[in-house]
């Protein structure tokens, strides 16, 4: 497990992204790359899945112009009620600044394959992408609970 969350309610993935999702023939999709997996919660597990899935980023080819309505439809298929959808708001960001400062103190340790992606710019991009989560709070809170 690289980035503890504050609980453990269930065995969490902990990197539920589009890069490890691989289609499995005419049977669905599954998830790869379990190698991170420990206890966690699942609104951390979701939080860290929303990033990728939504995305929610500030990079302008990942950047949507639909991502509060995405946001919505992701968190009624996975069925949050409302105080999941208020607890969820805070952990956007927070989960995705919490991977920010793993690859930096990965980096500083030099342990890879972090410090190559630290060093390719993937510190910079989840800083920018939790910047952006954090000017658009509102907008997230309004597609979640209105």
């Amino acid at each position: 497990m690289f980035i503890p969350a504050n609980g453990a309610d269930i065995i969490a993935h902990h990197d539920l992204a589009p890069w490890n999702l691989v289609a499995d023939g005419d049977h669905g999709w599954v998830f790869i790359d379990w190698d991170g997996a420990g206890p966690g919660t699942r609104l951390w597990d979701v939080a860290y899945a929303l990033h990728g899935f939504v995305p929610l980023s500030a990079h302008p080819t990942w950047r949507r112009t639909d991502a509060a309505i995405r946001l919505r439809i992701f968190a009624d298929a996975y069925g949050l009620d409302e105080a999941q959808r208020h607890q969820l708001v805070p952990l956007l960001s927070r989960r995705t600044r919490a991977t920010h400062d793993f690859l930096r103190t990965q980096a500083i340790d030099g342990v890879q394959p972090w410090a190559r992606l630290w060093d390719e710019g993937h510190g910079d991009a989840w800083l920018s992408d939790a910047e952006y989560i954090e000017q658009y709070e509102q907008l997230w809170v309004g597609a979640l609970v209105s």
